[in-house]
């Protein structure tokens, strides 16, 4: 049983909704599997922050009895989600304990899930409000790296790559303010695209952390994720932002291949002072060869990148201070989360806006590179995951020092909007993945998918699988 479990559950999304669709296996058996591989391996990983087995259960059955006609894209599949996105008749923590009374409603993202079919198994770890790219929590615990469970899986999205990467799922929300998306996936080995801000709907709140967050899966496959962005991609009326609506399927964008590209490269960090890791570079130069091979122009460039410090510093510090003040027992906070509210409160709401503003300025500077290339190849980290309990005892300043290496590559698409993936890249001398960050023009998520598939298809990595869990 536990080899069929990881049979089924390793194979992604899309096949697994393709075996329930042939009758080849019942949405029950999926979850049952689901659960079972939760129950053996997130003791060790920490992913999961409550298992939903009895709602989800439930809901496989009532997927398994429902008449074929009415079934979504992704019917029968099991599917776990952050824990900043609201589950109805759950607790939606944002990762600390300041939340005690259970939402009624769904967000907007997970509805939609449910809407195509989807079951939630859970909902999973993260570091409080998001603000770290480890994934550590006072409250509820750490998320371990399935690849070596001494080493972060890193964050904020950390539980829910933790969660897909070990087969305990085959995809999962997480959500992007600085790199929480692909922070993750590159130290996981998934893929995992943050898409163009206003892509996905943040509802029912207007914005994750103003301009800078968005909402998005992490997945095995690019093509996983281009199935679950058809799902997802929309948003209200409450919505802040709203993107250019793209004119046909993802999934479907995917048949096209992309032609001739001219893709830049450079392994300089959008953040002064850091310097990336050699096996970054190495990663980073086996992929210009490889889309060399392809049939792509790609030459090095030296992106002349903007400053974003003041306007993601300005919104980072009023999107904590909008979640913390939502919250139901603000005294229950973090140390380090009041530290930054401390921050906060010195920079007024009229300062926010004025971050927003320049980050849009920003994006039109940003714009400028790729006037002369189609999309950007970079690390997506500095360094190496690092050991677990970055953040033990680390007070504010400390903890900002150790995220450095970690947003490097990563924090500047937040605060112009535009689309960047983690594309896996192999394995490095520590066992762990290595991945690549490529970089789109606003609004085309499609091209980035294309060339990621592209790289899937020449050097496979769906079908590499941690030691601890390949069994």
């Amino acid at each position: 049983m536990d080899r069929d479990d990881a049979e089924l559950m390793f194979q992604g999304v899309e096949r697994q909704a393709e075996l329930v669709r042939t009758g080849k296996v019942t949405s029950r058996a999926l979850v049952e599997a689901s659960l079972r591989r939760i129950d053996r391996f997130d003791p060790a990983l920490g992913a999961f922050r409550v298992v939903l087995a009895e709602q989800a259960l439930a809901e496989a059955d009532a997927r398994d009895a429902q008449a074929e006609q009415g079934r979504g894209p992704l019917h029968g599949v099991p599917i776990a989600v952050k824990d900043e996105l609201d589950v109805a008749g759950q607790v939606t923590t944002f990762g600390g304990a300041a939340n005690r009374t259970p939402v009624a409603a769904d967000s907007e993202a997970v509805r939609r899930l449910r809407a195509a079919g989807a079951v939630v198994v859970g909902k999973t770890t993260m570091p409080e409000f998001g603000q770290w790219p480890f994934t550590e929590s006072d409250t509820h615990g750490t998320a371990h790296n399935p690849w070596d469970t001494t080493r972060t899986p890193g964050g904020s999205s950390g539980g829910s790559a933790a969660a897909v990467a070990a087969g305990l799922v085959g995809a999962a929300l997480g959500g992007d303010g600085g790199g929480s998306i692909r922070i993750p996936a590159a130290c996981c080995g998934l893929f995992g695209l943050k898409p163009q801000r206003g892509r996905v709907s943040t509802a029912p709140n207007a914005h994750l952390w103003y301009a800078l967050g968005t909402v998005g899966p992490l997945t095995r496959t690019v093509r996983d994720a281009a199935l679950l962005y058809d799902v997802l991609a929309g948003t209200t009326p409450t919505d802040r932002w709203s993107a250019r609506p793209a004119t046909t399927g993802w999934l479907r964008d995917l048949e096209t291949p992309p032609g001739r590209l001219r893709i830049g490269y450079s392994a300089k960090p959008a953040v002064p002072g850091v310097r990336p890791h050699p096996e970054h570079v190495g990663a980073l130069l086996e992929t210009v060869r490889a889309l060399r091979e392809l049939g792509h122009d790609v030459r090095e460039v030296n992106p002349r990148y903007p400053d974003a410090t003041l306007p993601f510093a300005a919104q980072f510090c009023g999107g904590v201070r909008a979640e913390a003040a939502a919250v139901e027992r603000p005294d229950l906070l973090e140390r380090r989360t009041r530290s930054t509210l401390a921050l906060a409160r010195l920079v007024p709401e009229s300062a926010v806006e004025r971050g927003i503003r320049a980050g849009e300025r920003l994006a039109e500077r940003a714009d400028r590179m790729f006037t002369t290339m189609d999309l950007l190849l970079t690390p997506v980290v500095a360094a190496r995951p690092r050991p677990v309990g970055a953040l033990d005892g680390a007070g504010l300043l400390t903890a900002l020092a150790r995220s450095r290496p970690m947003v490097a590559y990563t924090a500047l698409w937040n605060v112009t909007g535009h689309p960047a993936a983690s594309v896996p890249a192999g394995r490095g001398t520590d066992g762990l993945p290595l991945a690549v960050q490529l970089v789109g023009r606003r609004d085309d998520e499609v091209s980035v998918l294309r060339v990621a598939a592209q790289l899937e298809e020449a050097r496979p990595w769906a079908a590499r699988r941690p030691p601890l869990t390949d069994s």
